[in-house]
């Protein structure tokens, strides 16, 4: 069966065969891309999380190639080590890697975004997420998703986390 946005096993897309070169060029052989006979299309691959006092410095990223791709972004997730976050993860585990509001100037963008986009956010998630286990914040802008409990006082400037 074929996926339109990828071809086929025996006619890979131009843009497949881009996101490959991309791949390559950036992580090597870090991340194997899988082609399932059913189900999507993935990359998968070993990250070493260079912090001092982890358990467990490998884990494995998986990103998965929607059908819709590249309307949509890929998606991202932690295979192993098992690790959540309420506020930056869906449930299925899929890590929240940006805001779609920020649009295509900060988010994903179709026609410049590609997997090693997702891969390099997925890495920087991996180090903003220990870093809020050590410190009770996350690092970077979070959009708060309760509404402000007062409006700001004249004169001052909001803020990403004041929305």
């Amino acid at each position: 069966m074929a996926n339109d946005w990828w071809g086929t096993r025996s006619n890979v897309s131009p843009r497949l065969r881009l996101e490959v070169e991309l791949m390559r060029a950036t992580y090597a052989d870090t991340f194997k891309l899988v082609v399932p006979r059913k189900g999507e299309i993935y990359w998968e691959g070993v990250v070493e999380v260079n912090l001092r006092g982890l358990k467990r410095r490998d884990h494995i990223l998986k990103i998965v190639y929607p059908k819709d791709y590249p309307s949509r972004p890929p998606e991202a997730y932690v295979v192993e080590p098992y690790l959540y976050s309420e506020k930056h993860q869906f449930e299925d585990g899929q890590l929240c890697l940006f805001n779609p509001r920020d649009g295509v100037t900060y988010g994903w963008n179709p026609s410049q975004s590609t997997s090693v986009t997702v891969v390099s956010w997925g890495i920087q998630w991996l180090y903003a997420f220990y870093t809020w286990k050590a410190t009770g914040k996350w690092p970077g802008a979070e959009e708060r998703l309760t509404a402000p409990t007062r409006p700001p006082q004249k004169g001052h400037q909001r803020r990403w986390g004041d929305y």
